[in-house]
């Protein structure tokens, strides 16, 4: 007969049993014709699902799920600053959708799970810790995930859980041994601008840019969406945004939770329009019902 312990151990393992199988279910496998595979995690039960956009290049896409089953998919938007892609195969609902947490929640030392198909092998799983959470040296200017999983050509797109199971990551690649993956408010952020709640309605990409003869990061603006906040700001293509409320940009997701809130609410955005020795300030008025999505 078991003592206490061992079965505390027992109903522990057999609880991350079924987390891990949990998380199988909501993975899936994503082909571009014939030249590569990565992985994805559906994010809605009528067929949503995210990946790197590195992974969902062009070409035809393919999505093969935990039972084997195929199905087309189609791109509905990529966002390569932040290596993120949205698809949709055409399911009348009742996907094993996985839940994304909070990841400004997630602290280092904490317990993660990765699962993808490195080398085609379907649903596999590896556990670590997380090491870091901030930008990596040489990488793009985005807050990354970083934890001692491993990972190989496969796993890119597949969720990064927590020990319930819960989104907290994309896997995304390999750098200084450890694994990296993009943080999953990224993701929560980029869904809201799919169904139109994107609060300043643009589509930027970083750039470095030299201020007062010192380099720092800017977002330029490649799409203004007609009725937005930007647009109303007057705010144009070509634009680089520097900072807001007087503070530097460090990484994308400075920007991402300068703009987050409810309700109607300012911002002042630091940009640059042409001289790169003229700083201007705009006043964003954000959470107007008439804001269309970027």
């Amino acid at each position: 007969m078991a003592n206490g312990r061992e079965g505390g151990i027992e109903a522990c393992m057999e609880g991350f049993g079924d987390i891990a199988e949990k998380l199988r279910r909501s993975t899936v496998q994503v082909s571009v014709g014939r030249r590569g595979q990565g992985s994805g995690i559906i994010v809605s039960p009528d067929g949503l699902i995210v990946t790197n956009a590195h992974v969902a290049t062009s070409g035809r896409l393919d999505v093969q799920q935990w039972d084997g089953s195929r199905s087309p998919a189609e791109l509905l938007s990529r966002d390569e600053a932040r290596d993120l892609a949205l698809l949709r195969i055409s399911r009348s609902g009742g996907l094993p959708a996985a839940a994304l947490a909070d990841s400004d929640r997630l602290r280092v030392g904490e317990l993660v799970i990765a699962i993808g198909n490195p080398f085609g092998f379907i649903g596999a799983l590896t556990t670590g810790v997380v090491h870091a959470i901030g930008r990596f040296p040489g990488l793009m200017p985005v807050k990354w995930i970083q934890a001692d999983v491993q990972l190989a050509p496969g796993n890119s797109g597949g969720p990064l859980a927590n020990a319930r199971g819960e989104v907290v990551g994309v896997n995304t690649m390999i750098a200084g041994g450890l694994g990296l993956a993009v943080p999953s408010n990224s993701v929560s952020r980029l869904l809201k601008a799919r169904l139109g709640q994107a609060p300043l309605g643009v589509v930027v990409r970083p750039v470095q840019i030299t201020v007062t003869g010192r380099a720092r990061l800017g977002l330029g603006i490649l799409e203004v969406s007609k009725n937005g906040a930007a647009e109303a700001a007057s705010l144009m293509r070509g634009d680089v945004l520097i900072g807001f409320e007087g503070r530097e940009l460090e990484t994308i997701e400075d920007f991402d939770q300068a703009l987050d809130g409810d309700g109607v609410r300012v911002v002042r955005l630091q940009f640059l329009r042409g001289d790169p020795a003229l700083v201007r300030t705009v006043a964003v008025r954000l959470g107007l019902p008439s804001q269309a999505a970027a």
